[in-house]
């Protein structure tokens, strides 16, 4: 959530980012209403409060029973006014960065560079999904019977595919050489690799709530009787990690990836992307999550889109870099940037990975801080980001990889992890 002090100070700039983000600006001013009430109150409680300490010495009971009944009839008042107030305070999305293109939906998302060039077939070519059936390597039809739609079996050469991806991206952000290479190329000052983490897969209702990541409740599996929900991204349980902690400036940037499986409903996309393994209920993913200070938060974001990159660069899979509009992004996020495939079975791009920065919006619920040199301490500020979406990742390499024959040439920096250079058939079923 923002600071209330910044919203006071700043309210139509926090108007114009409510209203680019499609919330109702209104909500400031409601906040605002409430504020003033709330600040009210806790002064007149407060020196209740502190009269009932002076009255209690003097034992005068006449005053002290006045005072308590005073205060009966107002705490109550204080903590619903409290409630009020975070309960509108934490509808205020964040401000949208400037270099966010201004827009009601991804149709004003704005492609500021790319990179390679589709790939030209003398022959046409398959989408993943049939690539991935004739070669018995992906199964959607037995996993309808058992599962329900929008769940695959991955099979033989898929799953050597999949850990060797896992695999070369671990292998790559844990090393220190090129971590800073990479930072270096966009100026971030920090050459720290990542540490790779296995999280949890569920998170407290609570956590989610403090993540903002709570809503669109429709979107998540909420398992109401335990509170709980399942996550669809590592970022959910790699977020929390330092809650309620306060880090010392040295350790920054503490940068982690996470390897998890990820569930997502995917509620309001009947028949959108249903064939195939692109839009699923369950799916797995590598996510960067960062913590820096307010200084670096942005170049830390840079670092991100550009591992992003380099991971796609070294599989040669043609790409675009997107800067995301204020419409279309994420109601926590100040900035977002979208790398989005070239998908030849389909002939156009689609999103692969994505980066989000957030400043201090989820650090300032979670209460995760950083203790500055002179002992100031402030919040931390959050970066998470895809390094491979696995399933979207794969149809990449299926669709741009394969021969007129219908095998896949396996993108030659992955060869010594899968054992081979190339999937031919090997039905299973």
């Amino acid at each position: 959530m923002l600071d209330i002090k910044y919203i006071r100070e700043n309210v139509d700039l926090v108007k114009k980012g409510t209203s680019a983000k499609n919330r109702d600006p209104q909500l400031v001013d409601q906040l605002l209403k409430i504020d003033e009430e709330k600040r009210q109150l806790n002064v007149t409680v407060q020196e209740l409060r502190a009269k009932r300490n002076v009255v209690a010495k003097t034992k005068n009971i006449e005053e002290g029973k006045k005072i308590k009944d005073e205060l009966k009839s107002l705490e109550p008042k204080l903590a619903d006014t409290e409630t009020e107030f975070y309960n509108l305070i934490t509808q205020i999305p964040n401000i949208p960065s400037e270099e966010a293109p201004v827009g009601k939906d991804d149709s004003s998302n704005k492609v500021v560079r790319t990179w390679g060039e589709p790939k030209k077939f003398n022959f046409e070519p398959k989408t993943h999904i049939e690539l991935g059936e004739s070669l018995g390597i992906i199964d959607t039809e037995t996993s309808a019977k058992i599962s329900g739609a929008r769940y695959n079996y991955l099979m033989g050469d898929a799953v050597l595919l999949q850990f060797a991806l896992i695999n070369f991206a671990i292998g790559t952000l844990t090393n220190k050489e090129i971590v800073g290479k990479i930072a270096k190329s966009v100026d971030n000052p920090s050459d720290s690799p990542f540490i790779p983490v296995i999280p949890p897969v569920m998170a407290k209702a609570e956590i989610m709530q403090k993540m903002d990541r709570f809503d669109p409740i429709d979107d998540r599996y909420y398992f109401k009787e335990d509170d709980i929900l399942l996550v669809d991204s590592a970022e959910h349980t790699l977020g929390p990690i330092y809650m309620d902690k306060t880090i010392p400036v040295s350790r920054l940037p503490i940068r982690l990836l996470g390897y998890s499986t990820a569930f997502r409903r995917e509620a309001g996309t009947y028949g959108k992307d249903a064939s195939g393994i692109l839009r699923r209920h369950q799916f797995d993913k590598l996510e960067m999550e960062s913590f820096t200070t307010a200084e670096n938060g942005l170049v830390e974001q840079n670092l991100m889109t550009a591992i992003q990159e380099y991971l796609m660069q070294q599989l040669g899979i043609p790409y675009q870099v997107v800067m995301i509009s204020t419409g279309d992004m994420g109601k926590p996020d100040f900035r977002q940037v979208d790398l989005e495939s070239w998908m030849p079975g389909e002939g156009k791009y689609r999103e692969t990975q994505t980066s989000d920065y957030m400043t201090d919006y989820q650090s300032r619920r979670l209460n995760t801080k950083v203790s500055l040199k002179g002992g100031a301490t402030e919040y931390v500020h959050m970066n998470d980001a895809t390094a491979f979406a696995i399933g979207r990742t794969l149809i990449a390499i299926l669709e741009n990889y394969q021969e007129a024959d219908g095998t896949i040439t396996i993108p030659e920096v992955l060869r010594r992890y899968v054992g081979k250079d190339k999937i031919e058939k090997t039905p299973i079923l």
